[in-house]
């Protein structure tokens, strides 16, 4: 259901907003030229698109059963656990960069598992306690939901595949793509049946060309 393009594009360097922007620009100027692409939204902090910026994991707001909200980021940090410790739940009253920072998140061994509203996640299929936690976050801010169906694809400027494996873009993709299907309601009704279409979409073979661009696909420009 989700579609990584690789894309070479000049990269700007420098770790400043303006540098990143560049980049960001540069990216999707190739991507709309080389790959069909013609509405990309670049979701994080440094969207020049307020929507992107809404939309990125440290400003995107989840409330949880108890009444209070937290960022999808905190959420996430706040959930694992590791050989040596965690959850470390209080992590969930910190702002987004400060939880991220948290040293016992480097300091506690393995990751094992994440635990969240008394259920374990499994760290496999990948991504999918991340992409529960965005998407439910989109379930409850349906405004933004609603304008990020109008994109064709997503990037996320700050993601390097070669550190990390969550990217919002990814999970932007993945909403729209379950929404197209008519499977939102399915997967979000509970954490078993969000594990089980994400472990059936990874199984589905790539489309072939004809249908690569379809609308009905979300896709990511990486």
């Amino acid at each position: 259901m989700v579609i990584t393009i690789p894309i070479e594009f000049t990269w700007h360097p420098g770790m400043s907003k303006s540098q990143k922007q560049k980049s960001i620009r540069s990216l999707h100027d190739v991507a709309k030229q080389t790959s069909g692409l013609e509405n990309i939204l670049e979701i994080s902090s440094k969207s020049e698109n307020e929507l992107g910026v809404r939309l990125s994991a440290f400003n995107l707001m989840l409330e949880m059963q108890n009444g209070i909200e937290a960022s999808v980021e905190v959420l996430f940090q706040g959930s694992k656990v590791f050989t040596q410790g965690g959850p470390y739940i209080d992590i969930y009253q910190k702002m987004s960069r400060e939880a991220k920072q948290d040293k016992r998140l480097k300091e506690s061994g393995y990751l094992l598992a994440f635990r969240y509203a008394n259920f374990d996640w499994p760290l496999t299929p990948q991504t999918a306690f991340y992409d529960w936690l965005y998407l439910t976050a989109l379930r409850q801010n349906p405004s933004l939901a609603k304008k990020l169906l109008e994109y064709d694809g997503f990037s996320d400027i700050e993601f390097n595949p070669d550190k990390s494996i969550n990217c919002q873009a990814a999970s932007a993709a993945l909403y729209k793509a379950l929404v197209k299907r008519e499977l939102i309601d399915l997967a979000l009704s509970c954490p078993d049946e969000f594990i089980r279409i994400h472990e059936e979409q990874k199984k589905k073979p790539v489309p072939i060309q004809e249908d690569l661009f379809d609308s009905a696909y979300g896709r990511t420009a990486v």
